[in-house]
């Protein structure tokens, strides 16, 4: 298969290493110093060298922010009667709009790990979701692809997919924020400080596209919510000093994480 890779990132370059033994790769990036580390496949930085190419599969892995744009910069570009359009973004809003609009075959995923917290060498414990819309030859390619990586597969809807990443997802982001928002240095740190500070350094060297994107995903308000709603019963706990509240209180969360 002719598999054509948008974006020279961590993602994009974890995917052409991974797809360039098996499958005929090239890789547009509009930075050049981008590609230098990639091998093993055609570089491209104009969208015209692209036309020659003629994959059979696009895989989007630019920021979310661009994912969209890229692809109706590229679409002039394509073989329209047989290729697939794929994105890998960890937010789907208006996707299934436009790959509908756009009158292509599409099938999208979303790995569930990122560079920083994952050993991309070692991902039998990570997850992945397949959008269950979409073009089913795709969906097999990236479901054996997954399977090939250990990875958990699930299969949700586009808005579905959406729902869950604003619980999985905003809800540890918003507690690392709020850590992160009132940290000061800590001569002598705790175990639990400074895991939470491991944490916290992670998270927040994600790409701030990807942070924002997250967090403004359309159901990631509701999460918040919640959040707070916690907050105010707890902060009243304290304030009253009221053991039985604060015993049924511990109860209930450590139910919470069984």
């Amino acid at each position: 298969m002719k598999i054509l890779i948008l974006g020279a990132g961590k993602m994009g370059s974890f995917f052409t290493d991974l797809l360039s033994f098996d499958h005929e790769v090239a890789v547009y990036d509009i930075d050049p110093k981008r590609l230098r580390f990639t091998y093993n496949c055609q570089r491209f930085t104009s969208m015209d060298e692209i036309d020659p190419f003629r994959p059979d599969l696009v895989i989007n892995a630019v920021a979310l922010k661009y994912t969209l744009e890229v692809f109706r910069e590229v679409i002039p570009h394509l073989p329209k009667e047989y290729c697939i359009l794929s994105d890998i973004s960890s937010v789907k809003t208006g996707f299934k709009e436009f790959y509908e609009e756009s009158g292509f075959h599409y099938v999208s995923t979303h790995p569930m790990f990122g560079p920083t917290f994952a050993n991309l060498g070692q991902l039998a414990n990570e997850n992945a979701i397949i959008i269950n819309e979409g073009d089913f030859m795709g969906r097999c390619f990236f479901k054996e692809l997954y399977a090939r990586l250990g990875l958990h597969i699930c299969e949700y809807s586009f808005d579905e997919h959406d729902r869950t990443v604003a619980y999985s997802l905003s809800i540890p982001f918003i507690s690392t924020f709020a850590f992160a928002a009132v940290m000061k240095h800590q001569d002598a740190p705790g175990t639990t400080f400074k895991r939470h500070m491991q944490i916290a350094k992670g998270v927040l060297s994600e790409d701030d596209t990807l942070l924002r994107e997250i967090l403004f995903n359309p159901y990631t308000k509701d999460q918040v919510s919640k959040i707070r709603d916690e907050m105010k019963e707890l902060i009243q706990i304290i304030e009253d000093k009221d053991e039985d509240h604060m015993q049924e209180y511990l109860t209930k969360i450590r139910g919470n994480i069984k």
